[in-house]
């Protein structure tokens, strides 16, 4: 069962004096079926930003349309858009995006705070979940107290216990060392088999090598896309290395 479709999606940037015309997107159709674990890469400018941009509802295609469980983004009132990225999208981003003046307890309860949710079933949410990513003697320190590897999983608490039906990363290990890397990849593994479904975007091989499917973004359209299969990640990590050299030399479509 597909949990998102985009089909025909379009991006058209016009210049402030409306004398130029940038076309991020040109025409961009997949599909991520419930349960899967896509990661997008691409080069700087192919419109992955764009994209996904649009997928999180912060912003509106051109043409074309996304639909998450059948709604078409573009159709929801601006009133309710805030409401419906909360309670439908979960974000992890590059730099975590955490409160400095909040306790690592209350950065992850805040979407539900904002969702109305009172503390008995906020906490009911947070006890297993902190448990589960090993954050439970945390939950009372502040970020600016915690490892870089720390404050990413809070922010993956903080995307999760509002239980969303997709999960949007955006360079998820950008910010992070290559032990905090590895430990992060491991546990979005774990998350996609609890029955997640994730899209993330990165620029990191190593990253995309531990995605279930991997599309590739060139000059605004989706050029190539990779499957797992059978492949261990060192095998999807050499196909994922061979396609980005062939985006950048200017290969041929797959």
């Amino acid at each position: 069962m597909s949990i998102l479709e985009v089909n025909g999606l379009k991006k058209v940037y016009t210049t402030r004096l409306g004398g130029n015309k940038v076309e991020a997107l040109k025409n961009v159709n997949f599909q991520v079926e419930e349960g899967e674990y896509v990661a997008i890469m691409g080069e700087s400018g192919s419109g992955k930003t764009t994209l996904l941009n649009i997928l999180a509802a912060l912003d509106k295609p051109t043409g074309g349309t996304v639909r998450l469980d059948g709604q078409d983004l573009s159709q929801i009132r601006e009133a309710d858009i805030a409401a419906f990225r909360r309670d439908h999208l979960g974000f992890v981003f590059q730099e975590f995006n955490l409160l400095d003046t909040f306790s690592v307890e209350d950065n992850i309860y805040l979407p539900l705070v904002l969702a109305g949710k009172r503390y008995p079933e906020m906490r009911k949410r947070l006890e297993p979940l902190a448990s589960w990513l090993g954050l439970s003697e945390l939950l009372k320190k502040y970020p600016y107290e915690i490892s870089g590897g720390q404050k990413q999983r809070a922010a993956v608490a903080r995307a999760l216990i509002t239980e969303p039906r997709l999960v949007l990363a955006d360079e998820p290990t950008g910010a992070l060392d290559s032990r905090a890397t590895d430990e992060l990849l491991q546990l979005f593994r774990r998350i996609n088999q609890s029955g997640q479904t994730i899209l993330m975007v990165t620029h990191s091989v190593k990253a995309a090598s531990h995605a279930g499917r991997v599309l590739f973004i060139k000059d605004g359209e989706v050029f190539h896309q990779i499957y797992r299969g059978q492949c261990a990640n060192e095998e999807l990590y050499q196909k994922i290395a061979d396609t980005l050299t062939m985006l950048t030399t200017g290969g041929d479509r797959r």
